[in-house]
């Protein structure tokens, strides 16, 4: 019984991809991001972003968006940080994320597309810690929701997004929640 299911999904996804209009392309932008929580600045901060997108359209209207993207959070430390975390006032906090974005694609026309799903996030370079060493100070990962516009100009995509972070990135016992941020514009070039 399983296999049977399992082989009516494989070919029912089977027969939307090979229907699909599939495309690949790079992007390339501006992070602006920033960490809430009593230990931070509030205020965005810039970074960048870069990676790949497909997309992968089973109608004219809906379709999927996976990407694999390169993703540079800033932030400075607030003036009154907890003294446990060693951090001095303005210290800069760069966190580096290899994130994958699985956005639903809605067509509202040939030229403007609609984005909305979540984001995972790895952290890549988890060096902060605290001042006791007894730990590291953020989580290796983030989850997020996304949402934003694009517009296709033939091969050229120019977009904006907003992330916000659903998961406490923070690894460090009794403290504030810390929540990330993003507000995210480009360019991407749908190259095949």
């Amino acid at each position: 019984m399983k296999k049977t299911l399992l082989l009516s999904l494989a070919l029912v996804f089977a027969t939307l991809f090979a229907q699909a209009q599939f495309h690949l392309g790079a992007k390339v932008g501006a992070n602006f991001s920033k960490i809430n929580g009593q230990d931070f600045k509030d205020g965005f901060e810039l970074g960048y972003v870069l990676g790949g997108f497909a997309e992968i359209d089973f109608s004219k209207t809906f379709g999927i968006q996976p990407e694999v993207v390169f993703n540079q959070t800033n932030t400075k430390v607030s003036d009154n940080p907890n003294d446990a975390l060693g951090w001095k006032p303005g210290d800069k906090v760069n966190l580096n994320y290899l994130t994958v974005p699985v956005l639903l694609r809605i067509n509202a026309s040939p030229l403007l597309t609609f984005h909305v799903g979540p984001q995972f996030g790895i952290l890549l370079n988890n060096h902060k810690t605290t001042l006791q060493n007894v730990g590291d100070a953020f989580k290796g990962g983030d989850f997020a929701m996304a949402l934003g516009a694009q517009l296709n100009l033939k091969m050229l995509r120019v977009f904006g997004r907003y992330n916000i972070g659903l998961s406490d990135i923070g690894d460090l016992p009794d403290q504030s929640s810390w929540k990330s941020q993003q507000i995210q514009v480009g360019l991407g070039l749908k190259i095949l």
